[in-house]
């Protein structure tokens, strides 16, 4: 069932006191993608268990498989029976016109990235289809994120090394920062320091004093795509230098195959899911754990 306007506006106040508590407290809010029924319960369960405030966030393709609005109801019904602060993101949604559907459902945050699907897309129009997304989510509230650039990567596991002076050439400047943030009017800016999409072989490695520089240059929220698979030191380091809110999505699509897998080798005669399916939340659940205490999220949630 939708939500009256009433109730997405509450919400969406919600969610901004939440990111200003972010940054007076020195802590990122978890960003956790899902694709299934299963994984919500094993963030909401993390959640619950650490008295922390997350994001539930769907990309195109698994607003696709889930539907837009199911997963609207998914959340408020786990929100309500865990006890939870949770809100959701729409992540890097490729139109203008899915962010609206988006915000008319009351999803409370927005990422917009048109260089997702048009990774030859000009600044300016980023900049216009941006403003155009701000503009439409000042009826609800709802905070709008988006960059000036392509993010590298997928959510997948890549077994290639990373070209960091290749991808240096992708990181985001506090001049350009600045620019695109005074040129849209977002609420958070989706910083490119060494994040990447997706888990690789070897660590990534994030540049924390150009993160610095950014964080000085701009006053909107920061976040960080390509979380997974980043030393957790990073994460410590970059939720006191003042970065709102972390995407994690890989991390647990591994825990989750790799925990099924296993179930599924020890338990070859049963087909009740619902009976393979404790190990596999169990393995997910610690992962979202692990980042939560890592992003310092841990007892700040608020009823």
């Amino acid at each position: 069932m939708g939500l009256t306007i009433r109730e997405i506006r509450d919400r969406t106040t919600r969610a901004r006191h939440l990111m200003q508590r972010s940054r007076q407290q020195g802590f990122a809010v978890g960003a956790f993608n899902i694709d299934n029924q299963e994984t919500l319960i094993a963030i909401a369960r993390a959640a619950q268990k650490l008295n922390a405030p997350v994001l539930i966030e769907v990309s195109q393709g698994e607003v696709e498989a889930l539907g837009l609005e199911n997963v609207r109801d998914l959340v408020d019904n786990y929100r309500e029976e865990y006890g939870i602060e949770v809100y959701l993101n729409l992540d890097h949604s490729p139109t203008v016109e899915a962010c609206k559907r988006a915000i008319d459902a009351g999803y409370e945050f927005i990422h917009i990235d048109i260089s997702q699907a048009n990774h030859d897309a000009t600044e300016e129009e980023i900049i216009a289809k941006t403003k155009e997304v701000v503009e439409y989510a000042r009826f609800t509230g709802a905070l709008v994120e988006s960059e000036p650039h392509y993010f590298a990567g997928g959510s997948n596991v890549h077994h290639e090394g990373i070209d960091y002076e290749e991808i240096k050439k992708t990181f985001s400047t506090p001049e350009g920062a600045k620019a695109f943030v005074d040129a849209t009017g977002i609420d958070t800016f989706a910083a490119a320091i060494g994040n990447l999409h997706g888990k690789y072989d070897v660590p990534k490695e994030l540049d924390l004093e150009l993160l610095a520089r950014i964080r000085e240059a701009i006053p909107c929220q920061i976040s960080l795509h390509g979380g997974s698979g980043t030393p957790l030191h990073f994460f410590e380091d970059a939720s006191r230098a003042g970065v709102s809110k972390i995407n994690i999505n890989t991390d647990m699509r591994v825990a989750f195959r790799e925990s099924l897998e296993k179930v599924l080798r020890e338990n070859p005669d049963e087909y009740a899911v619902v009976k393979l399916m404790p190990q596999v939340f169990e393995a997910v659940q610690v992962v979202v754990e692990e980042k939560i205490n890592a992003f310092g999220s841990a007892g700040k949630a608020v009823s």
